[in-house]
Parts: structure tokens; sequence; C-alpha cells
């Protein structure tokens, strides 16, 4: 624990919803939720405005529908959300050498190992300079949590939301803690809460006062003495700038479960390419190539395979997720198909066995070819935007029609609402929505005063095309 309040913990405000809101124009102050759209989508964020129906992180779309039927529902923009939070590290970066991601939009900085800040006048000086300095750079607002210890700075961010900050003094920790709820403190979660409930323990301070001992019989040696420091408000643990991946993974939940071997099999390859994508954006490689299939009975299995040496080359690890998937047992669909690649090395070795194996050559491809238009979903939950058809995100061919193999002709291209265009004639814009072969478009820029007008197209128009994200400060 420290003297002053010197750890500082940012968390951006609403961060995928705030973007949305910033890019275009017409959606300011009103309701939007960000996620998977289909069936099975859950939200990913919720703007303020949104929250106010009760929609909330990690619903189900269906749900945050009912109770907000009128907002703009979003499908993600992570390559947006990235170039954002890059912006935001930046100038983390600045303050300290050390730097501690959590997310996209979350990070703890050490002040103190930076030299801005060795009192708790200078950590207020230099939290409401970063938030300045992030609202000037990105359009954009984040609250900042000071403290002397990681759990209290994120309690107190949590306290600062909507773009505020607050500082904890140390030595008020166990006054602060003692009155709130114990999931309030990192590791308790529902079913902890649940078994410290029956236990008669629903305050932190109802944990200090059982002691460690008790704690321990409920919980066991390691969990029990972790939370009963916790509970004194004790935190020693540091800011740690670099975390080595242990992984790079992928996966894509479907509307309508797949049974088609073939579609499955363009499918694992899509998520090979997105994967390897984001391998080598990492400057990585690896040897554990791994597959995830969950059924549809919410059965999962998970089958890996052990190249000879690390790869990031997009053919070997298609063959190795496609020899995987003849293991796998298919029969009644599959609703969930994911790729990843573990054992990581910052050195390639190609495995010649693997792609001779194969009969390919490095580099080689049997399915969809690096740079395919699978998009991102709401990875890591249930609501990927990717339907069953083909992926929603995408704007460029689907791929082949159930029950076969190559598509007979021209496939009608998806435009998912949230996504950006650009028109020949009418310039940059998003997607409002589409059916029936026919797309509407909201012409606005991030920097424009008013509402931009709305044009509806087919679903073919040569003058209409995938756009890039506009930077939302000029």
């Amino acid at each position: 624990m420290r003297a002053a309040p010197t750890i500082l913990h940012l968390d951006m405000d609403a961060f995928f919803a705030a973007a949305e809101q910033a890019a275009k124009p017409s959606l300011r102050g009103k309701p939007v939720v960000v996620g998977g759209l289909g069936p099975r989508g859950v939200v990913a964020t919720a703007s303020y405005e949104a929250r106010r129906f009760g929609v909330h992180s990690a619903m189900p779309m269906g749900q945050a529908r009912r109770l907000a039927p009128n907002a703009a529902y979003l499908v993600p923009r992570f390559t947006f959300y990235r170039s954002i939070s890059e912006q935001v590290m930046e100038l983390l970066g600045r303050l300290s050498p050390l730097v501690e991601p959590l997310s996209l939009d979350e990070a703890f900085v050490d002040l103190e190992a930076g030299g801005v800040a060795d009192d708790s006048a200078g950590a207020r000086a230099a939290g409401e300079r970063l938030r300045a300095d992030i609202l000037a750079t990105t359009g954009l607002t984040g609250s900042v949590g000071l403290a002397g210890s990681k759990m209290i700075a994120k309690i107190a961010s949590e306290e600062a939301k909507p773009n505020g900050l607050v500082l904890i003094e140390p030595g008020t920790e166990r006054e602060l803690l003692g009155p709130r709820s114990v999931r309030i403190l990192p590791g308790v979660g529902p079913a902890t809460g649940e078994h410290l409930r029956r236990a008669g323990m629903t305050t932190v301070s109802d944990l200090a006062e059982a002691g460690e001992d008790e704690l321990v019989r409920l919980l066991g040696r390691a969990h029990g003495t972790s939370l009963y420091r916790m509970a004194q408000g004790y935190d020693d643990r540091p800011v740690v700038a670099e975390r080595d991946a242990k992984s790079v993974s992928v996966e894509d939940t479907f509307d309508v479960d797949l049974h088609d071997r073939v579609r499955i099999r363009v499918e694992v390859e899509r998520l090979a390419d997105r994967c390897v994508g984001r391998l080598r954006a990492s400057g990585h490689s690896g040897r554990t190539i791994v597959l995830k299939v969950r059924r549809y009975d919410f059965s999962t299995l998970t089958r890996s395979e052990t190249l000879r040496g690390p790869t990031d080359d997009p053919g070997v690890v298609r063959e190795a997720v496609g020899r995987l998937l003849e293991a796998v047992d298919t029969t009644g669909g599959v609703r969930l198909l994911g790729v990843g690649v573990s054992g990581l090395a910052d050195y390639t070795q190609e495995d010649l066995f693997a792609q001779a194996g194969a009969g390919v050559g490095p580099g080689a491809s049997t399915g969809a070819g690096e740079g395919s238009d699978a998009e991102e979903g709401a990875e890591g939950a249930e609501g990927s935007s990717a339907a069953a058809g083909a992926p929603v995100a995408s704007v460029g061919d689907a791929p082949g029609a159930e029950g076969g193999g190559e598509a007979a002709g021209p496939v009608e291209r998806h435009w998912a609402p949230g996504r950006d265009v650009r028109h020949a004639v009418y310039g940059a814009g998003w997607v409002q929505g589409s059916g029936v072969g026919r797309v509407t478009v909201r012409f606005e820029e991030p920097g424009s005063a008013v509402p931009g007008r709305v044009r509806t197209f087919a679903v073919d128009d040569p003058d209409l095309e995938e756009g890039e994200p506009l930077p939302l400060v000029g």
C-alpha cells in the first residue's frame, strides 16, 4: 500500500457506444446499443441514455430490444475502437512507463514511476490533465480513479462515472469499503457472493469481522486469505507494464445452427484467417492450433494439435483446423465455432511436416484466402454478428449456400447496421438498416453540426461500397 494516491485507473465511459455517438451526429443524446444483433446476440455496451431503460452489457439483445425498442442497435466496429484505444494508450504512456492495459478502454498507470506525482495534489493534477488530453485527442470522455492501490483506484473510477475524477486518500480504505457489498471486491462473483450470503456475510465489514480463519474455512486457504486482506483494504499488487500473451483466438456464434459440413469447413477457415491476422498483428507465431465447437445442445468440444514449430502461416493453420474438424461430430448442428493459437513465440519456424502431410506449400490455401470478408463480431460471448447464411457484417460475397458447395452465382451483399459505407455521389455515411433488397444509409461525418440526410439504395448499387471509419477529431 502506498502513502500517496499515485496509482491511477482509467475507464472510458460507455466506450463502444460513446464512440458510435461521436461518429454519428444523429445518435448523440439518444439511446445506443452495440452488440450482436442476431437472436442469440448479447449487448457489448449500452450508452447512458440506453441504461436508463435498464439495458446493460451482457444482457441478451432480445431483452434489450424489449426494454428500449426505439434505441439504435449497431454491430461492433472493433478496428475503429482499437484505433481510438491506441490513441488513449499513447497518452497514458506519456505519464509513466508502467501502464497496465486491462482492455481496449481500461488501464492502470503508476504515476510515481513516471515521476509526475508523489502526493495527492500532483496525482489529481495528472488525472485532470489526462482527462482533458483524452477529450481533445479522441472527442470522448473517461473517468479516473486515484488511490494507493489498484483495487481502490478501480473502485474510485467506478464512482467517478461518467466523466469524472475521484481520489481516495490512503488510510481511508476500510472506512470506504465497510458498508459496501462483498461483490465490490475482486474475485467475488455471483457464486462466491451467494456462498458468503448464506454464511451471513453481505458487506465487506462482515468479512473483516468474521476473521481470516473463518474465511479460509469457507473458501479455502488461497481465496480466503486473499479476501480477508482485501476486506482490510490491503492490496499490494504492482502495476505490470507488459503481460505476455498466452494465446490468440477468435470465435463466432451463429443465429441459426449450421448443419452442412462444407459450410462449417468454410467458416472454420475464415476464422483461421482472422486468427492468423491477429497473430501477425501481435508479432507472434504459435505451435498449438485449437478448434472450439459448441453444438446445438450447448455441449462444447475443444480439440488441439501441436505443430513441430511455431507458425503464422494461414495455410498451415487452415489445414490444421481442418484436420481437427474431421474428428468432431457436428450431427445435430453447430451454434459456435472458434479457432485459437497458443504456445506463442516471437519467431516462425514453418511446419514442413504439417504442410507436406496436407500436400500444400507455405502460404497455400484450400479455403477462404487471406483477407476474407468475415468481420469481427461480439467475440468471447454468445452474440457474434455472424448469421447462418453469411456473416451479416460482411459486405462482400458470402460463402456457399447451405446444403451445397460453391454458390451458383453472385450472392446478395449484406449491410449490417452501423457499418461505414461510401457512395460515389453522397460520400461517407453509415448503414441505418437493410432488408428486402434495399439498404438505408445516413450520410454524415463526426464533425457534422447537424444530423445528415438519409437515402435508400438497392443492396447491389454499384456506387455504394464499404467505407473506412473517419477520425473523431479532425
